[in-house]
């Protein structure tokens, strides 16, 4: 969706600020020279009507930990309305004459809705970015356009923010990230991250086809005083995009992981998975999980159609043959999503979709929802 940039020039004379302390001076000197502000953000609806029961959670998202699932279903309370504003955006960006970029942006999805969220928070300056954005283990790439905020399970990667120290030379990134870790089992007060996240990422284009492939090793511990354990956990995926036609793409992704379920986008109750499990002689396991999506996007009229679909598995047999209860855990979510989005005027875009969530856990219990969503936001 595109947004108008409002450029600010600030051309600035140095300017002295005098502070008198006794008999001493002092001068604060300002010379920024020319900086380039860019504001940015949105304004948007999000309203759903969930016909089965009501899975709908901050933006109107669905979620997977509220599809009933088992005898559960039986009790279903069907036909929920509910509309929220709080995918709302506001952001900067700042490019000094150096060559120096800031950006800070937020919504207001925090502490369930309503309340200011922190999305983005980072400079960049010579392929360097210090701060808080998309981790570098993940991809738009092979998404395929949809309404729901939190989008297809299986997406490329982490598809969230975090603190980072990357470096970005053509198309290969490489980072340092603040360790997402889950263990299952483990005892109170034993989280313990020693290590960041190692990341490195492949991504590019040539004529109608983008790819974009990446790879994460981390470090997953527990740590009690008195035990503790250790495993290595990686992940990889790959996605792409194809232009068929200039109104015709397909599009798609696949990860796989080994004790980095944290990072394979939507296996847990909503998002990521448990990484490992604490076994009983107090060793610590990896678990392994994989997915990945599918879609197609066609331009008709004034928009687009979009139809996509996603799932991740989980491998929980190890965990329960070593005595750990995995029986409530999702085993697989999945989901399809179709959508028309058109833009009316510039700067504006609306959109109706319907979805379909399904959840099955590791003790053969499963569940099924349907919802369909209208979206209408205002760019600026």
């Amino acid at each position: 969706m595109n947004r108008n940039k409002i450029t600010i020039a600030v051309q600035a004379t140095t300017a002295a600020m005098v502070l008198g302390l006794a008999s001493q001076a002092s001068a604060i000197e300002l010379n920024p020279g020319s900086i380039d502000a860019e504001l940015y953000g949105y304004a948007r609806m999000n309203a759903v009507y969930d016909i089965d029961e009501d899975i709908g959670i901050s933006t109107q998202a669905g979620s997977f930990d509220k599809v009933n699932t088992g005898a559960a279903e039986d009790n279903e309370v069907t036909g929920h309305f509910d509309a929220d504003a709080v995918q709302s955006r506001l952001g900067v960006k700042v490019t000094t004459e150096q060559g120096v970029k800031v950006v800070v942006e937020g919504d207001f999805r925090g502490n369930g809705g309503g309340d200011l969220r922190l999305r983005h928070a980072y400079g960049e300056y010579m392929g360097v970015l210090l701060g808080q954005t998309w981790s570098n283990f993940n991809s738009f790439v092979g998404n395929t356009s949809v309404l729901d905020f939190d989008a297809l399970a299986g997406n490329a990667g982490l598809q969230g923010r975090v603190t980072q120290a990357r470096y970005t030379t053509g198309p290969l990134s490489v980072s340092l990230e603040d360790n997402v870790t889950s263990v299952l089992n483990e005892p109170a007060d034993s989280e313990k991250n020693s290590l960041p996240t190692l990341t490195a990422r492949f991504e590019n284009s040539s004529g109608p086809l983008s790819l974009s492939a990446a790879a994460l090793m981390h470090q997953v511990e527990y740590d009690t005083g008195t035990q503790d354990d250790q495993a290595i956990g990686y992940a990889v995926f790959g996605a792409a995009k194809f232009a068929v036609t200039d109104t015709v793409s397909i599009q798609g992704a696949v990860t796989y992981s080994d004790g980095a379920n944290s990072y394979l986008y939507r296996s847990g109750d909503n998002f990521g998975a448990a990484d490992a499990y604490v076994k009983g002689n107090g060793d610590l396991d990896t678990i392994t999980g994989y997915g990945g999506t599918i879609g197609v996007g066609v331009d008709v009229g004034p928009g687009s159609i979009n139809a996509g679909y996603g799932w991740v598995t989980n491998d929980w047999d190890d965990a329960e043959d070593d005595g750990v209860d995995v029986a409530d855990e999702h085993e697989t979510n999945s989901n399809a999503m179709l959508n028309y989005m058109w833009s009316p005027v510039k700067n504006v875009t609306m959109g109706v979709e319907y979805a379909y969530f399904m959840v099955d856990k590791q003790n053969g219990d499963d569940g099924d929802a349907s919802r369909i969503m209208f979206a209408g936001q205002y760019n600026f």
